[in-house]
């Protein structure tokens, strides 16, 4: 993998970990931006989200399916189940690195359907 995309997955493995604080002191440019519609701006609200999230997910499985890097730019698709048998998500997190830190992150998610009409399903 790239240094970018190493940084983007470990990242995403330590925030799943419970790991948040260390995550962000690790990788995340504070000064940065983020883009997520249910978070206020700025990083610090983010990392607070998540550190919400953990608690009320605290043994959710979280998958990356794949990683794309191109110059500056890291994507990852990921499944992630928060509550076996009623809460699964496909999830694509965009970010942007600068000076090998994330600068800016965009998130979009989708539920999994229990019943989809593409046997090819979303993975």
């Amino acid at each position: 993998m790239g240094r970018n995309k190493d940084a983007a997955v470990g990242f995403l493995k330590m925030v799943v970990a419970g790991k948040i604080d260390e995550a962000y002191a690790k990788y995340v440019d504070m000064k940065g931006k983020h883009h997520n519609v249910f978070t206020p701006a700025g990083f610090e609200a983010l990392k607070k989200g998540m550190i919400e999230n953990e608690g009320m997910f605290p043994n959710k499985k979280f998958d990356i399916q794949r990683v794309v890097e191109e110059g500056d730019m890291v994507a990852t698709h990921s499944h992630i189940v928060l509550k076996p048998g009623e809460l699964e998500l496909g999830v694509v997190h965009w970010f942007r690195f600068k000076d090998g830190k994330i600068a800016e992150l965009w998130d979009v998610g989708q539920q999994v359907p229990k019943e989809t009409v593409n046997q090819d399903g979303m993975f």
